[in-house]
C-alpha cells in the first residue's frame, strides 16, 4: 500500500531529522519498502542488456512486463515483510509505482523505465543526509521520483537531500567489449547506492559495473572529512556489495566465500570475527531467468544487532547466525532472484537509533 499524497508537500523542520542512520545494524526505526508493480524487462538500456546477457554470453529476455502472477505473488510477499517490520515496531514507508513500461528520454537516448522494487539501489541514506545516486542504468534515470513524496517530507524534517550529477550514459560512456572490469570508463561519476556499506565513519565502496572510481571520488568529496571512503577492488565486478559483505554488528561480519578470500578481507575489519557464509540453498518458483546469483541468499537485513530478517530458504545460514547470538526471522521473497532483489535490496533503512562512531578506535 503506497503512502497517500499529503496536502502540504513541504513542512517546516521537525525537532530532529527523520533521516538518521550511521551503520547497518543499530536498532531500526524507519524503513522504505519498494514495489513490484510494473516489474519488467526494459528496452534501450545498455547496462541492463550487458548484465542480463552476462556480457553477451547468453540471449536477452524479451522486453515487456513480467507475468502477472509473479508481480502479484511478490506484492503479497512484500506485504508480509511490511507486517513483520511493523511487528518489530518499525515505521514503514512505501514507494509509489509509476506507469508500467513508461518511455523516458534525455538528449542522448530513449528507454523504457524500470520498476521501483529496490530503493537500496538508488537512494543512499547516511547520517542525516539522503542522496539520489547516479545509477548506471538508463531505465532507472528517474526512479527516485517514486520516492519524491518521502524525500520532501525528509527535507521538511531537517534532513539534507542531495542529488548526484545525473550521468549522461551515452554510448561512449560504456565499454561492452573488454569484460566487466572495463564496463564503466572513468568519464563521469556513476554508482548505485547498493555499492556502499556504512560502518560508522568508514564507508565501503565496491568498484564494479555499477560503480566507478569517479563515483567514489564524488561521494568522498560530498561526505566530507567526517567519513573515510574505502575502495573495494578485485572482489566482485558484477553490480552490488550486499551479497558479498554483510556487517552484522561491531566486531562481526559475514562474507561470501566465493568472492572474499582471507587475504582479501578489508582492513577495516581487522580484529573483527569473520563468518563465511555456508553454501546457499537454491530454489526457483518460475522459469524466469534469474538476474541474481544464489548468493542473494545472504542479502539479509539487520533489525537490531541481535535480530536479522533472512531469506526463509537459507536454514544453514540462519543456524550459523543463531550460533553467534543473532535471532533470525525467515522472510519469503519467492521471485527475488528474477526480480534481482532480496530483503536488503527491497528496503532502505533511513533511521536507526544510534550515533556516528569510529569502529576502528
Amino acid at each position: 500500500m503506497s503512502d497517500q499524497p499529503t496536502k502540504t508537500p513541504w513542512t517546516p523542520a521537525a525537532p530532529a531529522p527523520l533521516v538518521s542512520v550511521h551503520n547497518e545494524w543499530d536498532p531500526l526505526e524507519e524503513i522504505i519498502v519498494g514495489t513490484a508493480v510494473g516489474a519488467c524487462t526494459p528496452r534501450g538500456d545498455i547496462a541492463y542488456d550487458f548484465m542480463a546477457s552476462r556480457g553477451g554470453q547468453r540471449p536477452l529476455p524479451p522486453v515487456g512486463l513480467y507475468p502477472e502472477q509473479v508481480i502479484e505473488q511478490t506484492q503479497e510477499d512484500l506485504e508480509e515483510l511490511v507486517a513483520l517490520l511493523r511487528q518489530a515496531n518499525v515505521r514503514v514507508r512505501r514507494a509509489r509505482a509509476h506507469e508500467p513500461m513508461r518511455v523516458i528520454r534525455t538528449p542522448d537516448w530513449e528507454a523504457t523505465e524500470f520498476y521501483a522494487y529496490c530503493p537500496r539501489d538508488i537512494l543512499l541514506a547516511i547520517g542525516t543526509t539522503i542522496i539520489e545516486t547516479p545509477s548506471f542504468m538508463r531505465s532507472r534515470h528517474f526512479e527516485a521520483l517514486a520516492y519524491r513524496h518521502l524525500l520532501l517530507e525528509y527535507l521538511g524534517s531537517g534532513a539534507r537531500w542531495i542529488s548526484a550529477p545525473p550521468p549522461r550514459l551515452s554510448e561512449e560512456h560504456f565499454d561492452t567489449t573488454r569484460g566487466p572490469e572495463h564496463f564503466l570508463p572513468e568519464v563521469e561519476p556513476v554508482f548505485d547506492a547498493a555499492n556502499v556499506l556504512r560502518i560508522g565513519r568508514d564507508v565501503l565502496y565496491l568498484v564494479s559495473i555499477s560503480g566507478n572510481k569517479t563515483g567514489a571520488a564524488w561521494l568522498k568529496s560530498t561526505l566530507g572529512p567526517e567519513y573515510r571512503v574505502h575502495l573495494l577492488e578485485g572482489l566482485y565486478t558484477s553490480v552490488h556489495v550486499d551479497s558479498t559483505i554483510v556487517p552484522l554488528r561491531p566486531g562481526l561480519v559475514l562474507l561470501n566465500p566465493e568472492r572474499v578470500s582471507p587475504s582479501q578481507v578489508p582492513s577495516i575489519f581487522a580484529g573483527w570475527d569473520v563468518l563465511y557464509a555456508p553454501e546457499m540453498v537454491e530454489y526457483a518458483y518460475s522459469d524466469l531467468m534469474p538476474h541474481s546469483s544464489k548468493w542473494l541468499g545472504i542479502n539479509l537485513l539487520m533489525i537490531t544487532p541481535s535480530l536479522a530478517f533472512v531469506d526463509s530458504h537459507q536454514v544453514p545460514l540462519m543456524k550459523l547466525l543463531s550460533s553467534h547470538g543473532i535471532e533470525c526471522v525467515p522472510i519469503r521473497l519467492r521471485h527475488g532472484r528474477p526480480l534481482a532483489g532480496g530483503v536488503h535490496c527491497v528496503t532502505l533503512d533511513v533511521r536507526r537509533r544510534g550515533i556516528l562512531e569510529d569502529y576502528r578506535t
